[in-house]
């Protein structure tokens, strides 16, 4: 049964280094959460690594500038790793073919730059729907959108066997007040028509992989049992962590909010009640992330 805290520093001193959830943990999509920025501040003040694990389509660059956006300063973490890496890195080897077909926002385009860490990757184009080899899938046209507006073109996307790569695994994000589609609703979607989708962020380990990765490359090698995965997506951040078993602290005031009856902290009742639901077990849970 999962624990629940009130802050952070209750468990922080068990851990070398967290992967820290973005979206409904570090900011709300409109600006940051001060509470969870001067927790992550605390946290690198004693030492600790904080690798921001997202499920964000965006190059690890672009999403530092929306950090900046959204007032997120640079001392709260110390590096990023995106699903939109991890998922460029697979396409630029050719996981979907040469010619695909994008699902997507007008700016993801940057989507598509080469990519340095691919050695003789392959050349690929965005071209129609009945010439592509493969689907790209970024996120939704409009996030507003009921996803299953797409069957149509899924079902001849699905009867040309055409495989589709998920640049972000999540279902809904909450933009402030507003609850958005993302691209991994889509995925779902074809899957359950069945086709047949890749993903790249978590709960899969590729993204694990390479945050492991880009905590190495800042000279600091820890063990899994040093880890703690924060975030308030138990289909995504928890059962990632759990997958990679890793312990995770869970923020029930994010998607879960009303389920969880979070206002500052979770209804102990009403918590146990949806992990019991979700199957989800969580290391530890917290309203918000403080």
């Amino acid at each position: 049964m999962t624990r629940i805290i009130t802050s952070l520093s209750e468990i922080s001193a068990q851990y070398d280094a967290l992967f820290v959830d973005l979206w409904g943990c570090v900011h709300n999509g409109v600006s940051a959460l001060p509470d969870a920025v001067a927790a992550l501040k605390d946290y690198r003040a004693s030492g600790g690594k904080v690798v921001l694990v997202t499920n964000s389509p965006r190059p690890r660059a672009g999403v530092q500038k929306q950090l900046v956006a959204f007032g997120v300063p640079d001392d709260s973490w110390d590096t990023i790793a995106t699903s939109g890496d991890s998922a460029r890195s697979a396409m630029f080897r050719g996981v979907v073919g040469e010619k695909v077909w994008h699902i997507g926002y007008p700016d993801d385009e940057r989507f598509f730059e080469p990519i340095g860490v691919v050695q003789n990757p392959v050349n690929v184009r965005a071209v129609p729907l009945e010439e592509a080899e493969g689907i790209v899938c970024t996120g939704p046209r409009d996030p507003l959108a009921d996803p299953d507006d797409m069957r149509p073109e899924f079902l001849m996307a699905k009867q040309r066997g055409l495989k589709l790569l998920c640049a972000n695994p999540d279902i809904v994000v909450d933009r402030g007040e507003q609850r958005e589609w993302c691209a991994g609703a889509l995925a779902q979607l074809y899957t359950d028509m069945g086709g047949e989708s890749l993903y790249f962020g978590k709960p899969h380990p590729p993204i694990y992989d390479l945050a492991r990765r880009r905590l190495s490359a800042l000279g600091t090698d820890v063990p899994d049992n040093r880890i703690l995965a924060i975030g308030d997506g138990v289909l995504t951040d928890i059962a990632g962590a759990m997958g990679e078993d890793i312990d995770s602290l869970f923020i029930s005031g994010g998607l879960a909010a009303a389920e969880t009856k979070t206002n500052s902290d979770p209804d102990p009742d009403a918590l146990k009640d949806y992990l019991k639901r979700e199957m989800s077990n969580p290391t530890y849970t917290i309203g918000f992330l403080r």
